[in-house]
């Protein structure tokens, strides 16, 4: 999985364990481990389809971002229309 930089050590550190993604369709599974940039992988845990509307300001902030107008100005992008409720667990290299 794809993460903005500023993102990417508070998700090493643990702090942020869950993003919101706007799909055409799922593309990670759970259980599946896919590399991060900068060292380590992301272990998804679960994943289930959510609306907009289920992405309140306290979500958006877990996910790392100030609310939900900033996560929205990164996870939109593409011509995705389905949003994802992505949670996930940080195992550093080699783990």
């Amino acid at each position: 999985m794809m993460f903005a930089k500023r993102l990417r050590e508070p998700v090493r550190r643990g702090e942020i364990t869950c993003s919101i993604r706007i799909w055409r369709q799922p593309r990670v599974k759970v259980g599946g481990r896919y590399p991060m940039i900068g060292g380590g992988e992301i272990e998804v845990t679960s994943i289930r389809e959510i609306s907009l509307r289920d992405v309140t300001p306290e979500l958006a902030r877990r996910s790392g971002f100030l609310g939900v107008v900033d996560l929205l100005k990164v996870a939109r992008h593409g011509s995705g229309e389905r949003v994802y409720l992505v949670e996930f667990e940080h195992h550093a290299a080699g783990l």
